[in-house]
């Protein structure tokens, strides 16, 4: 039996005030109750990865399968290492089934197991 999802893909300016469209975007898409949370750490996680400034865009990804929900912040450049092990991700890792970085390592992710009875949103 194969598990069908869904994925979104949004860009969203390098700016502090984002943070709160990718927490609406993510809560329009999902009904998990930490996954607005768990995006928003991921996203000021990769903008503040840049010391001399920072990234213009940062993109989002919501990706589905079955139960588990992926999470997904991408910036141009690549985290140093106080992003990938900062404050943020300590959320991150008490919210989430399993998180890392990706292989480019410009970006950040997280996977949540959603409930039995939770379904995404359309």
């Amino acid at each position: 039996m194969s598990e069908s999802g869904q994925t979104w893909r949004q860009a969203y300016e390098g700016h502090p005030a984002e943070a709160a469209r990718v927490r609406a975007w993510t809560r329009g898409r999902l009904g998990h109750e930490d996954a607005p949370l768990v995006a928003h750490e991921l996203f000021v996680a990769v903008l503040g990865s840049v010391t001399t400034r920072r990234p213009d865009i940062i993109e989002m990804t919501i990706s589905t399968a079955g139960r588990r929900i992926r999470i997904a912040a991408a910036g141009r450049h690549p985290l140093p290492i106080l992003q990938v092990h900062g404050p943020g991700a300590i959320v991150i890792d008490r919210l989430s089934e399993s998180s890392g970085v990706s292989v480019d390592g410009s970006g950040l992710w997280a996977q949540l197991t959603a409930p039995a009875e939770l379904k995404a949103l359309r």
